[in-house]
């Protein structure tokens, strides 16, 4: 009984008591009457409710929300139908994937009725059948479903649910709204398993990335190779570069053989080839004439002996490197 027809009901009442007192028993008779008829025919159905009215064992009418009348004794409310999204949790336990693995899944469905005659007329609890329909669908879905589907693609998974809870349900004038899986879960031998392979799959991405790192720096130093070939002042500044990042750092003192040093400075290196090379030629001649018995009335022409550049520049390098 609402607060409406309650108020209404204790009213009258109280007239009917303050009639009988003052000797109108009559009156107070029909007021005693008409509260008893106020409150079993007055009836107030909330904003969300629907009050499903038999007549006589028919149909009369889904009334609310808001106040209406019933005709006592013939009317009867067979059903009160809350129009509100409900939510319902569902679950299946050791149900058998597509690939034969037993799992463990949760979930949740979001409904409402949107038609108050069907749920109380065309089933006789409709919020039992909406748990049975969603228990079953859902152990359909993951026999028909491969493990790893059902693990990464959920989104697809809740689709499938909704749509065929939905089309099971629309006969009972119950909508689905949404399914949601809130938990998948599977053997502990399994998720071991599954977890050697995901490290596995990740140390071969790791060595396949290594691979073409390494690849590419090879093709890198055969780039650098080729132009140190054709450039022999290219190699001359490596070299000097590599000396000064070896000794910016650190005073330290380094030894360069004279050689190395001649061959950093092109200049110095062809005058000493071109030396030797006179020096040889001079030689031939030499041997040649010893050879057919002439005397060789003047001496030979000496090579020009030049201190060799390659120890003041030693000397510059050690400088350098000292400081």
């Amino acid at each position: 009984m609402n607060a409406i027809t309650l108020f209404i009901g204790a009213a009258l009442a109280a007239g009917a008591a303050a009639l009988g007192f003052s000797g109108h028993v009559a009156a107070a008779a029909c007021l005693i009457a008409a509260a008893v008829v106020i409150t079993q025919s007055l009836m107030m159905a909330n904003t969300w409710q629907k009050f499903v009215v038999l007549r006589a064992g028919k149909l009369h009418g889904v009334r609310g929300p808001g106040l209406f009348f019933m005709v006592p004794v013939l009317d009867r409310v067979v059903a009160i139908i809350d129009e509100r999204i409900q939510t319902s949790a569902f679950n299946a336990e050791q149900a058998l994937t597509r690939d034969t693995v037993p799992v463990n899944v949760d979930a949740i469905i979001f409904w409402h009725v949107h038609d108050a005659r069907k749920a109380a007329l065309a089933i006789t609890n409709f919020r039992e059948a909406i748990d049975r329909v969603a228990q079953t669908t859902l152990r359909e879905m993951i026999g028909s479903s491969m493990l790893s589907a059902l693990l990464s693609d959920r989104r697809a998974a809740d689709l499938q649910l909704c749509e065929d809870i939905g089309r099971k349900t629309i006969e009972w004038g119950v909508t689905v709204r949404a399914v949601e899986i809130r938990d998948v879960a599977i053997p502990v031998a399994l998720q071991d398993a599954m977890s050697r392979q995901a490290q596995a799959e990740r140390e071969k991405q790791a060595r396949v990335i290594l691979g073409a790192a390494e690849a590419e720096i090879a093709g890198k130093f055969v780039e650098a190779a080729r132009i140190y070939a054709e450039q022999d002042g290219a190699l001359q500044l490596r070299a000097m570069n590599i000396i000064y990042e070896t000794t910016k750092e650190r005073g330290a003192t380094i030894l360069i053989p004279s050689s190395m040093v001649d061959s950093l400075n092109p200049a110095a290196l062809s005058v000493s080839l071109a030396a030797t090379q006179q020096a040889q030629d001079i030689e031939a001649a030499a041997t040649a004439r010893a050879r057919e018995g002439r005397s060789i009335g003047a001496p030979l022409p000496r090579a020009a002996v030049t201190e060799p550049a390659g120890e003041h520049r030693l000397a510059d390098v050690l400088a350098v490197a000292q400081s």
